[in-house]
């Protein structure tokens, strides 16, 4: 039998895993395979179980992690990577995270999401749902989208990202999903002390460059140096909208006024001008202000960090909006049953969870948009809102990190 160590396999990949990983089998196990396609054959090598005792024991019974060194039959949607230094060429410890479908062929790339979109929803929300394409959102190469980076400095001054599925920095020559400014200035990052540099292109261009030292942290200090935050600006339309340079906007500079426009689409035959509505882990403002667009005259928009649901009340100040600081699932165990307008989901990556589908439920809104970043979580809440008698008539899903895993899609729900 393989030992599990260090051992090379040559592993016929069937499929394409949830994650940005691929599927392979060997000796009756299923194998987690980095850097291939459905289809090709490649010669793999093991990753070591991580964790201890009994989780890495379960690890090792039920599947094993393994990293392409070669291909042995290529797929004919294989492409020279779009970062060179993620490229086969380099050992598998040297290859920086972040473009794990760089070396995929745009179009199938886009294929491949909605596999994965299509087996989590036919597994965790049911049959008989419609899968749509996943729709680009424009015509380039996929590359110079990201307005927001994060990088890494360790003790021996090194910068860069982490390397795919590690804590190990890595030096790299380009950041070709990075903006033009973002990567100018990530290529000058010279003498900084170790910790995390995150860099950030607001509407404006100017690149915000954020630094967190890990020096108080590693002094044991009893709390962290309170930081200064630096507020920028970001456009949707013809609507303005401030946030923290360090807070959460989307990282693609379309994707904002992407996803505004899919829920208006979604929502426009559903916004009565007399009801509430809900706009849920609202962050600043941005879906609250599409109901507002929608002719929804009373909306609540609910987020948990205070200086966000700050931003959002500036943001939405002309509009009658109620902006309250909560966690979701609080908010809704003291919210007033009956009919609800519409309501806008937007929940961090793990979902919204059980609980937080059937109190909206309770609340028996009129339809609502679910705007999700993970096919999972995803497929997961729209089983619990169909156990409950909602309907799914609509989904869409938007290319909008290309060269990676990732995807987003929205969803409408009404009874």
């Amino acid at each position: 039998m393989t030992d599990p160590t260090s051992a090379l396999l040559d592993l016929d990949i069937t499929g394409i895993a949830h994650g940005g990983t691929f599927v392979a089998r060997h000796e009756g196990r299923v194998v987690f395979v980095s850097d291939a396609i459905p289809g090709e054959r490649v010669r793999a090598r093991l990753i070591p179980p991580v964790g201890s005792g009994s989780q890495k024991e379960a690890e090792s019974k039920s599947f094993w992690r393994a990293e392409t060194v070669e291909v042995l039959e290529p797929s004919p949607h294989r492409r020279p990577h779009v970062w060179p230094e993620a490229d086969l060429s380099r050992d598998p410890a040297e290859r920086p995270g972040g473009a794990d479908l760089g070396h995929i062929g745009l179009a199938h790339q886009r294929v491949l999401k909605r596999q994965v979109l299509g087996e989590a929803l036919d597994r965790f929300a049911g049959p008989g749902l419609v899968i749509p394409d996943v729709e680009a959102v424009d015509s380039s190469d996929g590359t110079r989208w990201r307005t927001r980076v994060t990088l890494h400095v360790d003790d021996d001054g090194r910068v860069g990202p982490y390397a795919a599925r590690s804590h190990r920095v890595i030096e790299v020559g380009e950041h070709v999903l990075a903006r033009p400014a973002i990567a100018e200035a990530a290529s000058d990052l010279a003498g900084i002390r170790p910790g995390r540099v995150e860099l950030v292109e607001p509407a404006d261009g100017r690149v915000r460059i954020i630094r967190r030292e890990e020096s108080a942290r590693r002094l044991g200090a009893a709390r962290p140096p309170r930081r200064r935050h630096d507020v920028v600006h970001e456009q949707v339309g013809q609507r303005r909208f401030q946030v923290d340079a360090d807070g959460f906007w989307q990282v693609h500079p379309r994707a904002a006024s992407v996803l505004d426009a899919a829920v208006y689409g979604l929502l426009e035959d559903h916004v009565d001008d007399t009801a509430r509505h809900f706009d849920l882990y609202g962050g600043v403002g941005l879906f609250a202000a599409t109901l507002a667009d929608l002719g929804a005259r009373d909306i609540v928009t609910v987020e948990s960090s205070a200086r966000a649901t700050a931003h959002a009340r500036e943001n939405l100040a002309p509009l009658e909006v109620t902006a309250v600081t909560a966690r979701v699932d609080r908010f809704l165990q003291e919210a007033p049953r009956g009919r609800a307008g519409a309501v806008v989901l937007d929940p961090p990556r793990a979902g919204a969870g059980r609980a937080v589908v059937e109190a909206i439920d309770a609340m028996a809104p009129d339809a609502i948009a679910y705007v999700a970043c993970d096919p999972v979580a995803l497929a997961r809440d729209l089983g619990t809102f169909r156990e409950r008698g909602w309907q799914v008539p609509r989904l869409r899903a938007f290319d909008l990190f290309p060269h990676s895993h990732h995807f987003e899609v929205v969803a409408l729900l009404t009874r």
